[in-house]
C-alpha cells in the first residue's frame, strides 16, 4: 500500500507534467489537483511544499543538475524532466529526508511513469547529484 507521502510525490510528478506541457499557472493546476479526486489520500502539506516549491526552483534545479547527465536537460522526456527536478528539490530542500529514500522514490516514480529504463537513467543522474549536495550526508555513511 501507499503511502500518503508516496501519494504526493505522484500527483506533484503529474502537476509538474501538467505545467510543463501546458504553461498553465501553479494556482491553476494546484486547484485542479485539490478538486480532483484522490486528494484526500496524499499528504497535502507535502504536495503544498513539493509541486510548487519545484516550480519555483525549477531554473536553478536544471541548472544544478546539467552537470550531471549526458545531453542537453531540455532533450530528456517531460517525465524524467520532471522527475528529476522533482528529486533534485527534494534533495536541495528537504534535508531531513535521507538523501536514500529520496532516490529510491524517484526511481519508483520512474518505474511507475517513466519509459523502460528510465530508471536506472534517473538512478545514475540522482547519484551524481547527490554526490555533490548530500556529500556530508554520503561521507557519513
Amino acid at each position: 500500500m501507499k503511502s500518503a507521502r508516496r501519494r504526493a510525490r505522484e500527483m506533484a510528478l503529474q502537476a509538474l507534467y501538467q505545467w510543463q506541457l501546458s504553461g498553465q499557472s501553479v494556482k491553476f493546476i494546484l486547484q485542479q489537483f485539490i478538486d480532483g479526486k484522490d486528494y484526500d489520500k496524499i499528504d497535502q502539506n507535502y504536495f503544498g511544499v513539493l509541486f510548487p516549491g519545484t516550480v519555483r526552483e525549477a531554473a536553478k534545479l536544471a541548472q544544478a543538475i546539467s552537470p550531471c547527465i549526458d545531453r542537453k536537460f531540455s532533450e530528456l522526456s517531460p517525465v524524467e524532466r520532471a522527475i528529476l527536478l522533482l528529486a533534485s528539490f527534494e534533495l536541495v530542500h528537504q534535508i531531513d529526508i535521507p538523501y536514500r529514500v529520496v532516490i529510491n522514490e524517484a526511481i519508483e516514480l520512474a518505474k511507475s511513469f517513466g519509459g523502460t529504463d528510465g530508471h536506472k537513467y534517473v538512478n545514475g543522474v540522482l547519484d551524481k547529484f547527490a554526490a555533490n549536495v548530500r556529500s556530508v550526508e554520503i561521507g557519513a555513511r
